[in-house]
């Protein structure tokens, strides 16, 4: 069951048309107090957030659910500014969509977080949708095209985490903390010189790449592609 938290009244009956007609079941909220109550007392799979809620801001519904639910919280928000989705990626957010969306973006994003959900741990062995891309998680390889890749043991640190979480939005601070440690959570350029390797070695194009994706003053994604 999704629960799509909206006060404009056209969206979220869009929004529940179109979920509706994919064999999702729906409940829709029109203020953070509602859909507090009905995600407590609803099995829901995964929330649709509008963070511009009258009276209760859609982050502190984040808050509410987070302290005891970690289902799935996608932020549907027109707020353009990158500080407000940092802000509602730390408070427990798991991925972020800015009106106005294409729909097929929006329930993109909704399937890959409900897989993530219940699929557990990922499979050892990733290969992306046009075989080119292959990473064994246990045996720590990357191949490309059949050839295998030298990867340095942080890039493979990098590499190896955005394979684990895929198409999630990975914060840099993250990916610093898993792979350098906690000091050096403020070191971005780490992250940015070692992309820009690990594209040039995994990537057909380095310039215009297909799996490591970068949103800027946010963070990174591991694609598999379609």
């Amino acid at each position: 069951m999704i629960l799509i938290v909206e006060d404009d009244p056209a969206l979220a009956r869009a929004m529940t048309v179109n979920l509706t007609a994919r064999k999702y079941q729906v409940l829709t909220a029109t203020t953070g107090e509602q859909a507090l109550v009905m995600a407590a007392d609803n099995p829901i799979e995964a929330v649709l957030l509008d963070l511009g809620l009258p009276h209760m801001s859609g982050l502190d519904v984040i808050d509410g659910i987070r302290g005891w639910s970690d289902v799935p919280i996608i932020v549907v928000t027109a707020r353009h500014e990158t500080h407000t989705k940092i802000e509602a990626l730390d408070r427990g957010a798991d991925d972020y969509v800015t009106k106005p969306f294409a729909l097929g973006e929006l329930l993109a994003r909704l399937r890959a977080n409900l897989r993530r959900r219940t699929s557990g741990s990922p499979s050892p062995v990733v290969t992306t949708a046009d075989g080119r891309l292959t990473i064994d998680l246990a045996a720590k390889t990357a191949t490309v095209n059949g050839t295998p890749a030298r990867l340095t043991p942080h890039e493979w640190g990098i590499v190896s985490y955005l394979v684990s979480h895929p198409n999630q939005l990975v914060r840099k601070a993250e990916l610093l903390e898993n792979v350098w440690g906690p000091e050096y959570t403020n070191e971005a350029g780490y992250v940015r010189v070692y992309m820009s390797q690990i594209r040039q070695k995994l990537e057909e194009d380095s310039s215009a790449p297909r799996y490591f994706l970068t949103e800027p003053g946010l963070g990174h994604r591991f694609v598999l592609g379609s």
